[in-house]
């Protein structure tokens, strides 16, 4: 299908905003908040999208920093977007050449690795791109646009999926920059993510007088009280143990991993005090919901056997339950057909002369066109397919895992990649991926493609109808034969002690201040 005189609209809307689009990313790069605590970022997109026409409920779903955006150009359709903008402690990165972190913060400080400032604006941009069109051209129907923190624990979207903000949806464009192969300038078929499930363990040392204490008689003395192992021997446990469990409690086939962190609670102390409260928080990524539950059971047990041995007690908290991902081919053929009419995204001489300081930088010799290839071309959904499928069970259906799965259990969804910058050679240290998603020459031809597929894709299910129908009795069909309604029964985690920027005497700062701080 030849582009539409809208597409042609909404192309030129996109090259004509580059300038605008390329400032405002570098802006949300700057900011670089961490999960549930990305402040500044949603609200410069509320007050931004506000000032476009937009309807926006801040604070959707009970979450402080999402936000949901709705604008209607009259009865009809509704398309939707998102934009993400959480970023990644311990990857503080500058936009320049040099491993070095943006001014006055440590390395330790947030940073984005995606980039989901890059993907949060090149999502804007194909939003205000099909809203000009329709305009122009009077076409009928409405966008809604959702802001979703704290993506890379898995937060926003099973809350937003259960309250039912993806409902009534014609369709979801679901963007992401490109970060494995075969998954790059192309569109996801049948192998989408798998579930993911994240708790905090919360180990609650309040009574330790009490431990060890015979015929119901107290510790005599306060400063025994550091006999109690308390919160932190708790936490320990906790985490050895389940280590040494790991391998017992899922299938050894099946793609799976289990990461933990532990959160802190600020009790340095040199007091002969057992430590009243520790945190450590779990995010399992696997095929399915069972093998989800199956690692959930074995976590819950072992915690509260280790709580009834270390003198405290435990509470579970929720951070994410999400669904693996249930595939479209009619929206994804409809996408790609978009992705070949844009074509990949191009870096040009400046780019690349910038690209080649970066691997100079990393000890690379510099190489005469420095961009991975497969940045440079396109790969159909199918051979993708056939290539992820490569090295993954016959019988296993999902893979990896990435909340955008909630989307696809409402509405027909398509899950799409564009070319981030990427380094030919290596291997190369985080810091270049991350800096290669902040300066504009080397980050903005990915912006600029994703706006102009994400606009492109939006206008074809606008006004083609045949399209809506084919995708949506997909759906229909695939939701039937294989059912799951939201697992999100719990409201967000914003109260624990999620990293986040502070401000001190000395201005801004890191929750780990700066190694210069006397």
């Amino acid at each position: 299908m030849s582009v539409s005189a809208a597409q042609k609209t909404a192309l030129a809307w996109v090259e004509t905003a580059r300038d605008v689009l390329s400032a405002d990313c570098a802006r949300i790069f700057e900011f670089a908040e961490p999960a549930w605590r990305e402040y500044r970022s949603s609200a410069w997109y509320v007050e931004r999208l506000r000032a476009e026409g937009f309807t926006v409920e801040d604070g959707s779903g009970g979450m402080p920093t999402a936000f949901c955006a709705e604008w209607s150009n009259g009865a009809g359709p509704v398309v939707g977007m998102y934009a993400e903008y959480d970023a990644v402690p311990g990857n503080c990165q500058a936009a320049g050449v040099h491993q070095a972190p943006r001014v006055g913060l440590s390395g330790h400080a947030a940073g984005h690795t995606d980039p989901h400032s890059a993907l949060g604006i090149s999502g804007l941009g194909g939003l205000l791109a099909t809203k000009a069109t329709m305009e122009l051209h009077g076409i009928k129907g409405g966008l809604r646009f959702t802001g979703e923190p704290a993506e890379k624990v898995r937060g926003s979207k099973p809350i937003h999926a259960a309250r039912g903000y993806y409902d009534g949806l014609a369709g979801m464009l679901s963007f992401h920059p490109f970060y494995m192969l075969p998954m790059c300038n192309t569109v996801r078929w049948d192998t989408h993510c798998g579930a993911a499930y994240s708790m905090i363990y919360r180990f609650i040392c309040d009574a330790p007088h009490l431990f060890g204490a015979s015929d119901g008689a107290p510790i005599p003395q306060s400063h025994s009280d550091i006999r109690a192992p308390g919160a932190n021997d708790a936490l320990v446990m906790m985490y050895s143990q389940a280590r040494m469990l790991r391998d017992s409690m899922l299938p050894h086939v099946g793609g799976w991993s289990i990461s933990e962190a532990i959160l802190s609670t600020g009790q340095a102390t040199a007091d002969n005090l057992s430590a009243g409260l520790a945190e450590l928080q779990y995010m399992m990524r696997v095929p399915t919901v069972a093998m989800a539950e199956q690692v959930s059971a074995r976590l819950d047990a072992l915690a509260e056997n280790i709580a009834g041995l270390t003198g405290c007690r435990v509470e579970r908290h929720w951070v994410c339950k999400s669904r693996p991902g249930l595939a479209n081919h009619a929206m994804a053929s409809m996408v790609w057909e978009q992705i070949q009419h844009v074509g990949a995204p191009v870096w040009d001489r400046d780019a690349k002369d910038l690209m080649r300081q970066v691997q100079q930088n990393c000890g690379i010799t510099p190489d005469e066109n420095p961009v991975l290839p497969a940045c440079e071309t396109l790969i159909s959904p199918q051979d993708a397919e056939a290539i992820l499928r490569e090295t993954l069970p016959p019988n296993q259906r999902n893979s990896t895992s990435d909340d955008y799965t909630d989307m696809t259990w409402h509405t027909p969804t398509a899950r799409f990649y564009i070319a981030r910058p990427a380094l030919k050679g290596g291997p190369y240290p985080a810091w270049a991926m991350n800096a290669l998603g902040g300066m504009a020459q080397t980050i903005d031809p990915m912006v600029q493609v994703a706006a102009k597929v994400l606009a492109c894709s939006a206008l074809r299910l606008l006004q083609d109808g045949e399209a809506r129908a084919a995708a949506t009795e997909e759906f229909n069909r695939r939701k039937a034969e294989h059912d799951i309604p939201p697992l999100c029964d719990y409201p967000a985690p914003t109260q624990f002690k999620w990293p986040e920027y502070v401000q001190t005497s000395r201005g801004m700062d890191w929750h780990i201040p700066t190694s210069e701080v006397p």
